[in-house]
């Protein structure tokens, strides 16, 4: 097995496993660069309907492994340190903002700690679960400053800014009962369930058409920075029109009308 896991644990689900447990699922260069060759891949597979992104064993991940993360293959040899690190978080960067690109919606799963790195790809995702031993640490204080990723920009809007600013600026780390009280993940449920409650999330997602899904998750995430309501409206009126165009859209209809599972062709 690799570092990335892929597997399917149900039709239409992609499940991604960072799978490196005996160091905590932390993160080495060449995961980063597997992560997005995997994203890329899933982009363009009509198949896979929901992405599922979890961690092998107690925890989802604790960041950048600091010991043994390799080196990152991306980046020329004997650049200077501005030059090396300015290439090294533009490959970072693009990880989360691939996930939001994504036609289909992520599910973040978090078992145990959440860390640097993997805070943000938990907030990074467009819904997230939390076990109750999950633990959000922003471990980036270690590394000097208090963000990368889209930190800065993806917490406040889940958190308000006054509670981004403590959890930035502290660095106190967040259990997951209280992350799902403040709006940083979902909810919060029993570690025995973690998996459970993931995948009858997908589920819920799977039963409306591809297109419809695609182009809802696309309006929400552009729409988060409308610079009007009337720019929101018609961004939302134009995937109207291309979703209620196709043979799925339809297949959504009748479906509901007739008190059935829809199955869906692509078209």
């Amino acid at each position: 097995m690799g570092d990335i896991v892929r597997d399917a644990p149900a039709e239409g689900i992609c499940r991604l496993t960072l799978n490196r447990p005996d160091a905590l699922n932390s993160l080495t260069f060449s995961m980063y660069a597997e992560l997005i060759d995997h994203l890329e891949a899933v982009r363009y597979d009509h198949d896979v309907r929901v992405v599922l992104l979890t961690g092998a064993g107690r925890a989802f991940c604790a960041g950048h492994d600091i010991r043994a993360g390799g080196t990152p293959d991306w980046v020329a040899k004997g650049l200077g340190k501005a030059q090396f690190q300015r290439r090294v978080m533009d490959k970072l960067g693009q990880i989360p903002i691939r996930m939001r690109a994504l036609p289909q919606p992520v599910i973040c799963a978090v078992n145990g700690v959440a860390a640097g790195a993997g805070y943000a790809l938990a907030i990074a995702a467009d819904m997230t679960i939390a076990a109750r031993s999950a633990k959000f640490v922003n471990a980036f204080h270690n590394a000097g400053t208090g963000h990368e990723m889209g930190f800065s920009y993806m917490l406040p809007r889940l958190v308000g800014m006054q509670r981004a600013a403590e959890l930035m600026l502290t660095g106190r780390p967040l259990m997951a009962e209280e992350a799902a009280r403040i709006g940083l993940v979902l909810r919060c449920v029993d570690d025995d369930t973690l998996m459970d409650e993931a995948l009858k999330l997908a589920d819920a997602v799977m039963v409306n058409s591809p297109i419809g899904i695609a182009v809802t998750k696309s309006s929400m995430w552009h729409n988060v920075d409308a610079p009007s309501l009337e720019t929101a409206i018609e961004m939302e009126n134009r995937a109207i029109f291309m979703s209620q165009s196709t043979a799925d859209s339809a297949e959504r209809r009748a479906a509901f009308v007739e008190k059935r599972p829809p199955s869906f062709t692509g078209e």
